[in-house]
C-alpha cells in the first residue's frame, strides 16, 4: 500500500510531553499528556491505556460464528465475533486461538492475521488485533472467566453484514473486523 504521508504532513505533529497517570482500573489507565503542536498550541490531552485486544472473525463452513453477550457500556446484549484481552506477555495469535477455544468450545487449525487498527486513535493508545480462524474442531465445551456469561450461534455472511450497525451488533469494531474480512477475501479473487 503507497503512504498518502507526506514531508508536508510533518506539521502536523505534535510533541509529546510526559504521561501523568489520572486512574488506575482493571480494564484501563486514564493518562493526560501535556503536548504541543507545531504552532506553539499547547493542552492536555487524555489518553487511555489498555491491553492489546483480539477478534476473531470464525469462519465454520459457510457461516460465522458470532457470540451473544450482555455489554455494560450499553447495558444490552451484543452479537459479536468472539475476542477478548491479550494477557500480559502473550503474543496476540495465541490469545485469538485462546479467545475463540473459551468462548466458542472451538479450536481453529488456520489462522490468518487480517490487520491491526487502534480501536479511536483520538483516545486509545492500545490495538486491536484481528484474525479470521477456519478449518475449526469443535470440543463442545466453552471455557468462560467467571464474569463471562455468552451463548454463541452461527449466522451466515448476509445476515452479519445485515446486522451491523442494528442494536443487536452495537459494537462498531465488529463492522471493521468484518471491512478487513471483506477486504481479505477480495484479494483472494
Amino acid at each position: 500500500m503507497n503512504s498518502y504521508f507526506t514531508d508536508k504532513d510533518k506539521k502536523l505533529l505534535w510533541k509529546e510531553g510526559e504521561s501523568k497517570s489520572l486512574l488506575k482500573t482493571c480494564v484501563f489507565e486514564v493518562t493526560s499528556k501535556h503536548n504541543t503542536s507545531s504552532t506553539g498550541v499547547s493542552g492536555d490531552y487524555i489518553i487511555m491505556k489498555a491491553r492489546e485486544w483480539v477478534i476473531v472473525v470464525a469462519k465454520k463452513d459457510d457461516k460465522f460464528l458470532m457470540v451473544k453477550q450482555f455489554r455494560h457500556g450499553e447495558g444490552k446484549l451484543s452479537i459479536e465475533f468472539p475476542g477478548g484481552v491479550v494477557d500480559s506477555g502473550e503474543d496476540p495469535e495465541v490469545a485469538a486461538k485462546r479467545e475463540l477455544e473459551e468462548e466458542t468450545g472451538c479450536i481453529a487449525k488456520k489462522i490468518t492475521k487480517l490487520g491491526c487498527v487502534n480501536p479511536n486513535p483520538a483516545l486509545f493508545s492500545n490495538h486491536v488485533h484481528v484474525y479470521l480462524a477456519e478449518d475449526l474442531v469443535e470440543t463442545g465445551v466453552q471455557h468462560l472467566d467467571k464474569d463471562e456469561l455468552i451463548n454463541y450461534m452461527e449466522l451466515t455472511e448476509d445476515q452479519v453484514i445485515e446486522g451491523m450497525g442494528t442494536a443487536e451488533f452495537p459494537h462498531a469494531l465488529m463492522s471493521m473486523a468484518m471491512m478487513l474480512y471483506i477486504k481479505h477475501q477480495r484479494k483472494l479473487k
